[in-house]
């Protein structure tokens, strides 16, 4: 009985965490990992070649990076920013139509939409085959045609399908704002123009910073495009100094000064978050009364609204869709069903297991709010989600192998066995990097939910009897299911689509649809690789129905 005691009263002094903080932190630890591993490597490489890289390749890379960043972001705002007002505040023909419609290039991988182009504007695709049989040319020296495959091709392609993440954040700030301010401003003699140019953009502006954020971290992402077009980007550098030049320390060097664009970036965007906090109105939900554009003026909204929508979507969904038909068979094809399973089975484990796990550091900071190091730690983890897939391949793979070499060479000196790649070069290293990617992403939606259920119902829970896990079973599971299946839903889209990370910790002869794609659109096989693509696309539509719903439903504009 005493030594019970003295352990009860031990165990009250030291104040040991609960089960679910423990968890809280294991959580956050594990996805905190591979971070640490690339800041630890790229500052103890084995073979420092830093000065050799300062002095040759880095500065392109780094130039070629900034005006791809560049590029990117001011196609982006001018589709978005443009789009979103046009949809929002003014009546055209067609608007009701482009409302969810300019969300529809979130579903095409910009891999994809690259090869699809390239095929279409090459010199021996259809338009160019097409114009040299109209005007009589012979050979690429009788007219110029801009070359597809270059810096100002990627930033095209990549804008086409990452300006919804701008269109998103501005529509919905559109929506929010209070009519009756735009409406003062048009007793005050503003045109539908000035008063978006000194009204409208202003207030939105934070809300479209945190779009170019996004927009600006999925262009670092980015590999497909950048080495199918051979620009010479961070992630490709990071690649080459990879697999090429075989010196992990190089890589990850490289890798740290991304990361250090990733930091500069959610800088930006928490500092445009910080600065969007707006207050309701009494005429939240009063209809708008939106600008009638008639004549030449609405068929020039129209086709503002139609181009990206026909470049980022339409034309190369209907490209797949031609080519795939032409390649039924594939279907039923073994390796296609291998790729499709493989692809399914990862993007359906990484989803339930990282709402899984979601949700235990969102409850774990909810049962004890006042621990402040759970929650920076919480904020650490998020970060995965900011980091490009070739960085985050790096910093799995350096525990990982640690981890094999370390049990491969303790069974040989004891037991003269090699127990060979335990964690290392297996799938189990793509689920955990899908892990470490797409945390924040499902946090992001079971935490918005978890919010909206007053604590109120937890005491009512716990003075009935039941402990923390049943409250969580029996009272918060089923009030916040619809954030949880959106973000199993999303993230399952996501991993479907993940190029980068996947093609590089991939073990050999293990291929999901995007390395098959992206495999036999580099070796010139782009009607091979249609039915993955379409697959995957197809699979990518789901989201955007739901973002377009989301958005709608900020306002009744009906």
């Amino acid at each position: 009985m005493q030594t019970s005691a003295r352990l009860n009263n031990t165990a009250a002094t030291l104040k040991l965490p609960s089960r679910w903080t423990s968890a809280g932190w294991i959580v956050a630890l594990l996805v905190i990992l591979p971070i640490a591993a690339v800041v630890w490597l790229a500052l103890n490489p084995t073979d420092n070649i830093w000065p050799h890289l300062a002095s040759t390749v880095l500065p392109v890379y780094l130039e070629t990076t900034l005006l791809l960043l560049l590029g990117v972001g001011l196609l982006s705002l001018l589709f978005g920013v443009s789009s979103a007002w046009l949809v929002t505040l003014c009546n055209f023909p067609g608007r009701a139509l482009f409302e969810w419609a300019l969300l529809l290039p979130f579903a095409i991988p910009a891999y994809v939409i690259a090869y699809i182009y390239t095929d279409l504007l090459e010199f021996a695709g259809p338009i160019q085959s097409t114009l040299r049989e109209w005007f009589g040319w012979r050979s690429a020296r009788d007219y110029a045609f801009p070359e597809i495959r270059s810096l100002g091709g990627a930033v095209l392609m990549l804008s086409l399908v990452l300006y919804p993440y701008v269109y998103l954040l501005a529509r919905s700030s559109f929506l929010e704002q209070s009519i009756n301010i735009r409406d003062a401003s048009r007793t005050l003699g503003c045109t539908p123009w000035r008063s978006f140019w000194r009204i409208s953009l202003p207030i939105a502006r934070p809300s479209i910073a945190v779009g170019l954020a996004l927009v600006a971290m999925e262009t670092l992402n980015d590999f497909g495009t950048v080495d199918f077009f051979a620009v010479k980007s961070l992630s490709a550098g990071i690649y080459d100094a990879w697999l090429n030049m075989s010196n992990l320390g190089a890589a990850a060097q490289i890798a740290s000064l991304m990361m250090l664009f990733i930091v500069l970036l959610i800088w930006l965007e928490r500092r445009g978050r910080a600065r969007a906090k707006q207050f309701s109105g009494a005429d939240r939900f009063k209809q708008i009364e939106r600008y009638r554009l008639t004549g030449i003026r609405g068929w020039l909204a129209f086709g503002a609204c139609a181009m990206p929508v026909g470049f980022g979507f339409i034309i190369p969904f209907v490209e797949l869709g031609s080519m795939a038909l032409n390649h039924l068979e594939q279907f039923t094809d073994r390796r296609f069903i291998s790729q499709a399973s493989n692809s399914l089975l990862l993007s359906g484990s990484a989803a339930i297991l990282t709402a899984i796990l979601a949700l235990v550091l969102a409850y774990s900071q909810r049962l004890k709010p006042e621990l402040g190091g759970l929650r920076i730690a919480a904020k650490l983890a998020h970060l995965g989600y900011a980091l490009p897939g070739a960085v985050l391949a790096i910093g799995v793979i350096i525990p990982f192998a640690a981890f094999d070499n370390s049990v491969d060479s303790w069974m040989r000196d004891s037991f003269g066995i090699s127990t060979g790649l335990l964690l290392s070069g297996t799938p189990f290293a793509i689920l955990f990097a899908y892990l470490v990617r797409f945390l924040a992403v499902s946090s992001g939606s079971i935490e918005a939910s978890l919010a909206k259920v007053t604590p109120s119902m937890d005491m009512a829970s716990r003075s009935l009897g039941a402990n923390t896990f049943e409250t969580l079973r029996r009272v918060h599971l089923p009030l916040i299911k619809g954030g949880l299946l959106t973000a199993l839903l999303v993230v399952f889209v996501d991993c479907m689509k993940e190029l980068p990370a996947t093609l590089i910790l991939r073990p050999f002869n293990f291929d999901t649809l995007a390395t098959a794609v992206y495999q036999y659109a580099s070796d010139e096989k782009l009607e091979t690789a249609a039915p993955g693509a379409l697959l995957i696309v197809l699979v990518g539509i789901i989201p955007v129905i739901l973002l377009s719903r989301t958005i709608t439903a900020t306002r009744d504009a009906h």
